[in-house]
């Protein structure tokens, strides 16, 4: 086994990370272009990927493929290309740069200029070298994909030619572990948010499962199985394998920071952040300043989450000042737009700093390209909004909310962007039931807070977020608690724990609607959780002291 220690101090944040590689049976991606380094250092997994290529060929074939099940794309298309390059009439050089184009978790449309650059490659792939029956199968699944009949903007028809192409392919080649994959992957994009059975991702989770009982270090296996299970409901089922994703691609910032995904799902608070900071420095690390800024940021937002909740405040603004001090343009990509203006809002809002989060600035920093991404610029408005409802300036909350408003119906109503309206529509009713309050309409108020919470129980939280910036049922609570009505509240935090448990102040919720109703032994319970998972607390909030201070004079037999 071979260990090393990674020291990296980033602007306002040290983070000093522990990694650990045992070999592997055998692990793709090993041979690079002359004289390049790799940041990788050749533990990507195992991959078994033969092609009619070169040896040269087919080894950058397996590397990029490796880098592709880690959704590390930059890099793929960049091992497919060195694949092309050793071998001009390897067709499946051409067929991995195509796929590099397409992210079906991520559920954005491709640039025209994708489109077409991405079916030049799969017309290419089509024509060169000697093509297996297998090679030829997964050219045209691609080219499913990039052939589908589909209106600008609108990813949905094309994700499911996608799945329909590799579902052919793996019904053709079930022993096939890449068509299993491909398909799963391809599967579990399909399904909707608001499909509470989860039947799509269960029989994907189930694929990438049985690749894992073959292949116990493939990548593609530990990365699917992740996402497929990455709900409430299925989480458990996915913490032996997220466990084990970071030592077999240990030097891999998305593989690092995949695992805290289930972690977050269920409480595990301080895995999420072992994980995350290493996620973070090997991203900071990375050759490519822009996709490791993507990275980087990703793992920071779930970095800055898991600290909030353990009352770690010290930490997390630690977090927030190293984010501040990056210089230099940030890309336009939703993994690195959206923690930009979530982290700031977290960091006010977690800790009822309710003037802090009408003060906060949008758009920043301004050279992200905001106007690309306004889903994003709403997260700053639903914090200003919240902060001036809860800080008794309803004039400004509804100068906020009408900015809110505004971001929403610049979005149409289908498609990827129509999932973001939709979230923006929940944070909208949210914010604005807070204001009904602040102005003194308590009935409105409670009916407008229920319907958010009902809207929020109907979709998904987004992989690029560890959860909702404020959960909606946890502010009905909030409001509930206030009015006097305990026993309400305390169906609506449990309601918040259940979608994301061991959330700091949904735990102090219910414990407080428990206490309330003079339910002692249920406060007790939910007091002692909260105190668990704050045992490294580096602030004294006053929850986290109200907390003690009822165990203390309250001791249950």
């Amino acid at each position: 086994m071979r260990c090393h220690a990674a020291r990296n101090l980033l602007p306002g944040l040290i983070l000093i990370v522990a990694a650990c590689s045992g070999d592997a049976n055998r692990e793709a991606g090993t041979t690079l272009s002359a004289g390049a380094v790799d940041p990788y250092d050749g533990k990507l997994g195992t991959v078994d990927f033969p092609v009619s290529c070169s040896e040269a060929a087919s080894r950058q074939m397996e590397r990029g493929l490796a880098l592709l099940h880690n959704m590390m794309y930059a890099d793929a298309e960049q091992a497919f290309k060195g694949a092309g390059e050793v071998d001009a009439e390897c067709a499946m050089a051409y067929w991995g740069q195509a796929i590099t184009f397409i992210h079906p978790l991520w559920n954005e449309p491709l640039t025209d200029e994708e489109l077409a650059r991405g079916r030049t490659l799969v017309e290419q792939a089509m024509v060169r070298g000697q093509r297996t029956e297998r090679e030829e199968a997964f050219i045209a699944a691609l080219a499913a994909y990039y052939e589908a009949d589909a209106p600008s903007g609108e990813e949905s028809p094309r994700l499911a030619a996608y799945s329909g192409g590799w579902q052919s392919v793996y019904d053709r080649f079930p022993e096939d572990p890449e068509a299993a994959l491909l398909y799963a992957l391809a599967y579990m994009a399909t399904a909707l948010p608001a499909d509470k059975s989860y039947t799509k991702q269960m029989k994907a989770g189930a694929i990438a499962e049985s690749v894992l009982e073959r292949i116990p270090d493939h990548p593609g296996g530990h990365h699917y199985v992740i996402h497929a299970y990455d709900y409430p409901p299925l989480a458990e089922r996915a913490l032996e394998v997220a466990r084990n994703y970071g030592k077999i691609a240990p030097e891999v910032p998305h593989s690092l920071h995949m695992p805290t995904h289930i972690f977050t799902r269920l409480g595990l608070w301080q895995e999420s952040i072992d994980w995350n900071k290493r996620s973070a420095v090997a991203a900071w690390n990375t050759s490519d300043r822009d996709i490791g800024m993507l990275h980087h940021l990703h793992a920071l937002d779930y970095l800055a989450y898991a600290y909030l909740q353990q009352s770690r405040d010290v930490e997390a603004l630690a977090v927030l000042e190293s984010m501040l001090a990056i210089e230099g343009d940030i890309l336009g990509y939703t993994g690195s737009g959206y923690p930009l203006s979530a982290i700031p809002a977290r960091y006010a809002l977690e800790r009822q700093q309710w003037t802090d989060a009408a003060g906060l600035e949008p758009r920043q920093p301004a050279s992200f390209p905001w106007d690309e991404f306004p889903q994003f610029e709403a997260i700053t408005h639903f914090a200003r909004a919240m902060g001036a409802a809860r800080s008794g300036h309803p004039a400004a909350a509804r100068e906020a909310l009408d900015e809110l408003a505004a971001l929403r119906d610049g979005l149409p109503g289908m498609g990827p962007r129509g999932y973001w309206r939709g979230q923006i529509a929940i944070q909208h009713t949210a914010a604005l039931a807070w204001t009904l309050y602040a102005e003194g309409d308590r009935v409105a108020a409670i009916e407008t807070a229920r319907a958010a919470a009902e809207m929020e129980a109907a979709t998904e939280k987004h992989p690029v977020t560890p959860g909702e910036i404020l959960p909606a049922s946890e502010l009905l609570g909030d409001m509930l608690l206030e009015i006097g009505r305990p026993a309400e509240a305390l169906a609506a935090y449990q309601a918040a724990l259940e979608r994301s448990p061991g959330r700091f102040n949904s735990l102090y919720g219910a414990g407080r609607a428990a206490e309330m109703s003079s339910d002692r032994v249920t406060a007790n319970e939910y007091y002692d959780r909260l105190i668990e998972i704050a045992a490294d607390a580096d602030t004294e909030r006053p929850r986290l002291l109200a907390a003690q201070s009822f165990l203390d004079s309250n001791i249950v037999e």
